[in-house]
């Protein structure tokens, strides 16, 4: 059955042109599966917070991550306590064929300061902060937040480890491609990286080495370990700050920009790159790798192209054929959003996709 449906899948008109990936993509390819092949047990490690109304979404994140990943995924899931049965219930269900395991967390802050870390910016978003010091036994992590789809496999982001230099401990997307219509180079009252500042709404972090590391800071001349920082940090900027726990590693990674990995903006993807006119040319050349659907998009009729594959990926049906049951409903609903700026460039949204159904299919056939 997989057989003939990857045979029909590569002479149906869903097939990506040949000049879409080229080169790049044969030696893009070609480095995933090499550290793949040298990383061959190797399991990934995917954290979210959730809480508030935060169960519908974050499920179907972890949909997203299931459908075409092929490495074994472990999820560290953090929640409020009377969340922790409703994802129990859900993710148990869950046709994981052995491939995916999961842990539900409690949310917890320092005791001394925890009132001050929980109302920071939103509720529990500042967990993510204290993960390398929770997650002691986890080596390398990829930390998402809950309104991030996966348009490829989570292989692929997870591989971008293996690229890291000697002193580099994180990898995020810078938060704007564009500098007029920046946020943190036109407002922020605090440093920040790079020309643009960082988004931390997906994070890959080799947790060791952020152990390890002594950060310079603007704070003392002596350097501070991740546990050390984050309070006095919070102490000093508290009142500058707008983005909250974002805000913070901006400063970090300003004052020590060796220690960080730029993705580029394909791989954190957020309505800004398109409401004004498209401006992440690296989408348009190769579809969105990652759908971050930040402001609520997911949920109000503002961006619909966002919200038509959130609702796309959330009623697919594990088994379903994947191309007459995601990719073909998809693409006629994003049809119907070209009377809006994301619409009308809508291919970015499903290009990366149809590559991803291809591989996925392609997979199966060969056993």
């Amino acid at each position: 059955r997989c057989k003939n449906l990857s045979v029909s899948f590569w002479n149906s008109y869903w097939m990506l042109p040949s000049d879409v990936c080229g080169m790049n993509c044969f030696w893009e390819a070609s480095f995933r599966y090499d550290y793949m092949k040298t990383h061959p047990s190797e399991k990934m490690h995917l954290a979210v917070v959730a809480c508030g109304e935060r169960l519908e979404e974050t499920v179907t994140m972890l949909r997203s991550a299931i459908i075409f990943s092929i490495k074994p995924l472990h999820f560290h899931i953090f929640a409020e306590d009377q969340l922790h049965e409703s994802f129990k219930d859900i993710l148990d269900e869950f046709p994981y064929e052995g491939k995916v395991n999961y842990t539900l967390y409690p949310i917890t802050f320092p005791s001394e300061s925890a009132a001050e870390w929980k109302k920071l910016f939103k509720p529990c978003a500042s967990q993510r902060l204290f993960l390398p010091l929770i997650l002691k036994n986890v080596d390398s992590l990829l930390y998402v937040d809950t309104d991030i789809l996966f348009l490829r496999p989570v292989d692929d982001i997870w591989s971008f480890l293996g690229k890291f230099n000697s002193t580099q401990i994180a990898a995020m997307a810078p938060e704007h491609e564009e500098p007029r219509i920046g946020w943190y180079n036109r407002f922020a009252r605090h440093p920040y990286y790079g020309v643009t500042g960082i988004n931390s709404g997906v994070m890959l972090m080799n947790m060791t080495r952020i152990r390890r590391k002594y950060f310079k800071n603007d704070m003392t001349p002596v350097r501070l370990q991740w546990g050390e920082i984050l309070m006095p940090l919070l102490k000093k900027y508290k009142l500058n700050i707008t983005w909250g726990d974002q805000d913070l590693l901006n400063i970090m990674f300003f004052h020590n920009p060796e220690s960080l990995y730029v993705f580029p903006c394909q791989w954190n993807y957020r309505p800004d790159h398109c409401i004004y006119g498209s401006n992440c040319k690296a989408a348009e050349e190769e579809g969105i790798f990652i759908l971050h659907g930040n402001r609520g998009v997911y949920h109000d009729d503002k961006q619909p192209t966002f919200r038509a594959v959130y609702e796309a990926i959330k009623n697919y049906s594990f088994g379903d054929d994947l191309v007459h049951s995601l990719l073909q409903p998809l693409e006629q609903e994003l049809q119907k959003t070209m009377h809006t700026y994301c619409g009308r460039v809508y291919k970015v949204f499903i290009k990366q996709l149809t590559k991803s159904i291809r591989d996925l299919y392609a997979r199966r056939s060969k056993g």
